[in-house]
């Protein structure tokens, strides 16, 4: 008989779960504590720096560096909605977690992310404007036209998300009620189902088809088109500066989609790849280009890298002072 089965063939689903991250190290997952502290630490730092000084600075208040504040802002929200959790499992185990809790965990991982994915197409319409359009700029990419997008960024999302949250929250959990997973990702809550989790696994497919195939697409077409006008148009500096803006928000977007791409291939390897490593592919997909997106910016984008040293500078004269 499987757990949650009993004699009258009632279905119990399990409403708590426990999140047990990283399950083949449990001897040593306490130590896990350090480097993720530390990279949650380098995350909240990093991009909270950028986005203060995008924030300050007036020369910085233009449609690319709003939208890279934004980015950030994401980087900060997808972090804390998993690393605080995980760290107080990994120190003290509370890895106990609701199906309530794990299902708005859930939505706000998936929603945010697929933020991300919105922004970084914005970012790259930003670019085409800029280069392919730059006589109409100021017309088109005005604040109106950015929150404009954004609302319909998120409400794109919501349609994407609450479904596959909604298809989730209807399968019975009958087989074990402990994710081995230090997040509440849809496959690693969907192996726990005893019924029918058809719907659930195809709402997720089509959200990754849509995002990755259609915003990917947009976004080779569009830096397919701006790199060409650069190289044809564009000349000297203006056109070295025009392709270095645009290899730093390819660098970001290529660091997003392919940890994404990987983490999703690695997950359906069950037999091959242990469980630790597809956490190690989950961590690096939804953890680590928080902690790089600063970086890449910070060193590739002259403005901010400019900023960045005045501000260094002037804290330096005060404390030599």
């Amino acid at each position: 008989m499987e757990p949650g089965i009993s004699n009258q063939s009632f279905i119990l689903s399990y409403t708590d779960f426990t999140l047990l991250g990283f399950p083949g190290i449990s001897r040593w997952r306490p130590l896990l504590a350090i480097p993720f502290f530390s990279v949650y630490l380098v995350i909240l730092i990093g991009n909270s720096l950028i986005i203060c000084l995008i924030c300050v600075k007036k020369s910085l208040h233009s449609p690319m560096y709003l939208l890279i504040s934004l980015l950030f802002s994401i980087n900060i929200s997808i972090s804390t909605a998993i690393l605080p959790k995980f760290l107080l499992d990994l120190l003290f185990q509370f890895n106990q977690v609701s199906l309530t809790g794990c299902l708005l965990q859930m939505f706000f991982i998936y929603f945010m992310s697929v933020c991300e994915s919105g922004v970084i197409l914005l970012m790259s319409l930003d670019r085409y404007v800029a280069i392919c359009r730059p006589l109409r700029y100021h017309n088109i990419m005005t604040k109106s036209l950015l929150a404009w997008l954004t609302v319909f960024t998120i409400v794109r999302n919501c349609l994407l998300i609450c479904p596959l949250v909604i298809l989730t929250s209807m399968v019975q959990f009958c087989r074990l009620n402990i994710i081995l997973n230090f997040a509440c990702e849809n496959m690693a809550l969907l192996s726990l189902g005893c019924g029918d989790t058809t719907k659930a696994q195809i709402a997720g497919l089509i959200v990754r088809i849509l995002v990755n195939v259609l915003d990917v697409g947009l976004l080779l077409i569009s830096y397919s088109t701006i790199i060409y006008t650069a190289m044809k148009t564009a000349t000297g500096k203006s056109r070295h500066k025009a392709l270095n803006t645009c290899g730093t928000h390819l660098l970001v977007a290529m660091l997003v989609y392919v940890s994404g791409l990987a983490s999703s291939i690695v997950y359906r390897m069950e037999t091959i790849i242990s469980i630790d490593v597809k956490n190690l592919f989950t961590a690096l997909y939804l953890i680590i280009p928080g902690a790089l997106n600063p970086l890449i910016y910070g060193l590739r984008v002259s403005e901010i890298r400019k900023r960045l040293i005045e501000g260094w500078r002037k804290n330096n004269n005060l404390f030599s002072s």
